[in-house]
């Protein structure tokens, strides 16, 4: 039977499977699975048909544990029905995974497996969600890649149709659901061998119903419910057999053949590491390393967790076996061991008392943390613990991946190790998040996996934030099939999409000697070399690379294209790289645009056709001087005067050293400064706003609309202006008799700006002509931040010296007024023109000193509580937003027990007020204006606050003697 060999991410993969073996499926979206949902969506919109040939019905509900109740609905009632999730999302289905486990009702949940939020949400991957749930009596199946992914779909489908036992199929989410490569496509008839209709029917025999009623989900008694839970033994005890009998079948029908436990690596080996999921491909790659070298050494991959075939995985072993370390991707604090770890143990622990162990002495045994939140797990991390297990006494509970200088736990890397790359190309693309780079890398990966007999894998490293933060396309291609599930190590070619990265990023850090380096440069081939760092002038000189740039971002303006580059930066990677001809390379590039924006029509396809033909006739190779020859050099990451954490911690994980920082530098309970996003400078705007006073009226709009806060005004003293730079634009001010000789300022951020131009599209100061008609020209307008940056970066220093605003100038209820306000939110990591983040800046103006914030994960926490800086700041007082994050679906929940803390804390603070009067601790009439203070205008509540501080000051002789004068103190903020 003839299979297609198709380039596809794990989450479609997995997707294609599910919607074709099942006839009802709710989802609800929650990252990094909300992929397999869209592609379900998708499927049954376009009339796509399952293995029956009826169209499943998808329906998406109003949370997950909705999602999981509607399955658990639709199972009950005889149809065959799955859902998608992940984290939060999959805790909030375990009440009902135990009414469908206690039940015996077949189903697949494709899992996403993904960190949960504990100190920190996490959006990244490892399997703390799916441990969270192996005592709900759901079977865990695991793969360990998109071929693993997309082949136990259905075997896990066969599996819990004849068991009755539900699986929980999980895969490693981002490492897995997010990498593109080339895989062996399922057929429909491969699908339907798979499935037998027997146990389909028998489902819908056991469903409930009106002509054949039957009782499920009672509540029973002490004297039978124990007896009741214990029936199901069988069922379990069965369902490892029938799991390999289906691997078994599948490799008669495909050839990939799986076992529960697999065994890979020398026939004699020692030292053995027992893992699951994506990490047993980087370990089988140095397994087979090592073991070509002599060592002795293998690795059990572990598919079927759950229900946990302890014999099957004991007769895994090799003989020979002396040391065994166990990994798992999750930390249960408090317990004796990780999960595998304590279920290893046991195993062999049970087999040797037996005296049914393969191997006459009992093994070391030693467990291991790696993967937390998608940290890296390298080559030379397995080394380590290979290393580690060739000890007399192997250290345990060990973890690798971080430096920990509190516990000692890590292993310390072996940075000697390496893999051979032999026939891979590797090729690496530094973007700007949403200019395109990931999406244009996917079609590449595309293009080639489907064009050529090449295989080729993608891999996209970003943070939380969906817009404006670096991201890192890592692509592989390669004649054989790729098992490399970790970064890039050494590249043959580097593309920098953004010039400015060159200022922050070590990118030439990877790249061969003789590799080619791709700029996106404003600057030409004559001139871009002294535009670059020094530092980077010496790394281009010393490897001695073939250097090209491409102003894709004028072509992309020209062109209508805007910021996104991605096709021309696409076309000029196969243009230099010579992967394809560049004839053959132009021709599928164009068929991939006509497949990806066809439906957004012809106009669209054209002007993407344009960047293509244009990008190949101006991608230009720099004859570079041998030597560095520049005079400017990369920038501090945070100035000096940044607070100790901030330049110890921060200005780290902004550099890319986040994985170097030791255990003991972290806050332990989460807890973090604010405003540091001052500090980060992300100058990622090519254009900018500049202001021009000639044409302005003063309205304050630009200000109000900018949703990152850094266009700013000002009303202020002439004699501010004695220090201005001589670029400093002022004008008087107007608006009212109260600003008569004032002088006002619109000022950007130049380096905090995203340059999205909500602002000028908001703008209704027009420049008028001679004869008097309107011009394109606004009292703000968008300019190339790369000749404006530096004079404009002097003028917002001085800017933010300037005193604020007197308040008794303007009205903070309006529109101008409110802007006179400092924003208690600024630079956030928000999308460029975000519609959200205006209200949050104007909500922090006019409130911000005496905001608490319970926060919903979604954008909002992205923007406000990702790191490594966040918005939410301080007024000069040291007042700001608190804020804080529970979960997605608990924050109205999460916010009212901030409202009922601060209502009794007032109620109490008013209590111990009036015994500090009543037993003469403090004057009576303080005591009186204080509990009868209005607080309904700005300036009572400055009042108020003066009056706390003096009952401070009145309390502070005794507040260390006296319980009323303790508490009081403590309380009378409130």
């Amino acid at each position: 039977m003839s299979r297609r060999m198709i380039t596809i991410d794990g989450n479609s993969a997995v997707a294609y499977v599910a919607h074709a073996t099942n006839e009802v499926i709710a989802i609800y979206p929650i990252t990094p699975s909300s992929g397999m949902g869209e592609v379900a969506d998708a499927r049954s919109a376009a009339g796509l048909k399952n293995i029956w040939g009826t169209v499943p019905q998808v329906v998406e509900m109003q949370s997950e544990g909705g999602a999981a109740g509607a399955v658990h609905g639709v199972l009950s009632t005889g149809a065959l029905s799955t859902t998608f999730t992940a984290s939060q999302g999959l805790l909030l289905m375990i009440p009902n995974m135990y009414k469908i486990a206690g039940e015996l009702s077949p189903t697949v949940f494709h899992v996403s497996a993904r960190s949960l939020a504990t100190h920190a949400l996490s959006i990244f991957g490892d399997h703390s969600d799916v441990m969270a749930t192996r005592q709900t009596g759901w079977a865990l199946l695991c793969s360990g890649g998109v071929q693993e992914a997309h082949d136990f779909a259905l075997i896990s489908q066969a599996a819990t149709l004849e068991s009755r036992v539900p699986f929980l199929h999980f895969f490693d989410g981002f490492r897995t659901t997010h990498e593109y490569t080339k895989i062996e496509e399922l057929t429909m008839d491969d699908l339907r061998s798979m499935i037998n209709d027997d146990f389909v029917l028998a489902l819908r025999d056991r469903a409930l119903s009106p002509d054949h009623p039957v009782i499920r989900g009672t509540a029973q008694n002490p004297d039978v419910y124990f007896q009741g839970r214990e029936t199901v033994n069988p069922y379990y005890t069965a369902t490892p057999g029938i799991v390999q009998k289906y691997m078994d079948q599948f490799a008669q029908i495909t050839g990939r053949q799986y076992k529960l436990f697999e065994y890979f690596g020398a026939p004699d080996a020692e030292r053995v590491i027992m893992i699951m999921g994506s990490g047993t491909e980087t370990v089988q790659e140095v397994v087979e390393t090592m073991a070509a070298q002599g060592e002795k050494v293998g690795v059990i991959k572990v598919r079927l967790y759950r229900p946990f075939d302890g014999t099957a995985m004991v007769n895994a072993l090799p003989k020979t076996v002396k040391a065994i370390a166990t990994l798992d991707r999750t930390k249960e604090p408090g317990a004796l061991g990780e999960p595998l770890y304590v279920d290893v143990r046991t195993a062999i622990g049970e087999a040797m008392s037996a005296g049914n162990a393969p191997f006459a002495n009992y093994p070391k045994i030693v467990g291991g943390r790696y993967g937390l939140g998608s940290k890296e797990f390298s080559p030379q991390m397995v080394k380590a613990i290979y290393n580690n297990l060739s000890q007399a006494e192997p250290k345990n509970h060990f973890t690798v991946g971080i430096i920990d200088d509190v516990s000692g736990s890590s292993l310390e890397s072996d940075a000697s190790f390496h893999l051979e790359d032999k026939g891979v190309y590797n090729a690496m693309f530094y973007g700007l998040g949403s200019d395109g780079t990931v999406g244009a890398n996917q079609n590449t990966i595309k293009i080639i996996g489907e064009n050529t007999e090449n295989f080729a894998q993608g891999y996209f490293v970003y943070d939380s934030r969906k817009a404006g933060s670096l991201t890192t396309s890592h692509l592989r291609f390669s004649p054989k099939p790729i098992h490399k599930p970790y970064l890039i190590e050494k590249s043959q070619f580097v593309a920098c999409h953004n010039f400015s990265f060159l200022e922050k990023y070590d990118m030439l850090n990877q790249i061969v000697k003789g590799g080619t380096f791709l700029l996106n440069s404003p600057y030409g081939p004559d001139e871009v070399w002294d535009k670059i760092p020094a530092e980077v002038q010496k790394q281009i000189v010393e490897k001695e690379l073939e250097f090209y740039v491409i102003d894709g971002i004028d072509l992309g303006l020209r062109l209508g294209l805007g910021a996104r580059i991605n096709m021309i930066m696409q076309t000029a990677f196969f243009v230099i790289s010579g992967f394809l001809p560049q004839d053959k390379a132009i021709e599928l590039i164009k068929n991939a645009i006509k497949k990806t924006y066809g439906k957004k029509g012809e106009k669209i396809v054209q002007m993407n056709y344009a960047a293509v033909d244009a990008a190949k006739d101006h991608v230009s190779k720099v004859d570079y001087p041998k030597q560095v020859t520049s005079s400017i050099h990369k920038v501090e990451t945070v100035p000096a005067s940044a607070p100790e954490f901030v330049r110890n911690v921060t200005a780290e994980i902004i550099k890319g050293y986040g994985d170097q920082i030791p255990v003991s530098k972290f806050p332990v309970d989460g807890t973090y400064p604010v405003g540091t996003t001052k500090y980060e400078k992300r100058n990622i705007a090519t254009l900018i706003p500049i202001w021009d006073p000639e044409v302005c009226i003063q309205c304050g709009t630009c200000s109000f609309v900018c949703p990152h806060a850094t266009i700013r005004i000002k009303a202020y003293e002439p004699s501010a202006l004695d220090k201005a730079p001589q670029s400093f634009k002022s004008v008087d001010a107007k608006g009212g008799p109260q600003y008569k000789g004032k002088k006002f300022t619109v000022q950007v951020a130049p380096e905090d700006c995203t340059g999205c131009g909500a602002c000028v599209a908001n703008c209704p100061g027009v420049k008028k002509d001679e004869q008097g008609n309107k011009t394109d020209r606004r009292a703000i307008n968008m300019e190339s931040q790369f000749e404006n940056r530096l004079v404009e970066m002097e003028n917002y220093d001085f800017f933010l010296s300037i005193p604020d605003t007197d308040e008794s100038l303007f009205n903070r209820n309006t529109v101008k007024g409110s802007q006179f306000l400092r924003p208690l939110f600024e630079y956030s990591g928000a999308c460029a023109g975000c519609g959200e983040t205006p209200y949050v800046k104007l909500l922090s103006q006019l409130f911000g000193d005496r905001t608490i914030i319970a926060n919903a994960t979604g954008c909002s926490s992205i923007y406000g509580g990702n790191l490594p800086t966040t918005p939410y700041t301080t007024n000069d007082q040291g007042r700001g937003p608190a804020w804080s994050n529970s979960l997605f679906e608990d924050n109205a929940e999460f916010g009212l027990g901030y409202r009922l803390t601060l209502d009794q804390f007032n109620m109490m603070a008013k209590h111990y007020v009036g015994q500090a009067a009543a037993n003469g601790m403090i004057d009576k009439a303080l005591a009186d204006k204080i509990l009868n203070q209005d607080q309904s205008e700005q300036a009572g509540i400055e009042a108020q606050r003066a009056n706390v501080a003096e009952l401070k000051k009145a309390l502070a002789a005794k507040k260390d003697s006296d319980v009323t004068a303790k508490h009081l103190t403590n309380l009378a903020d409130y």
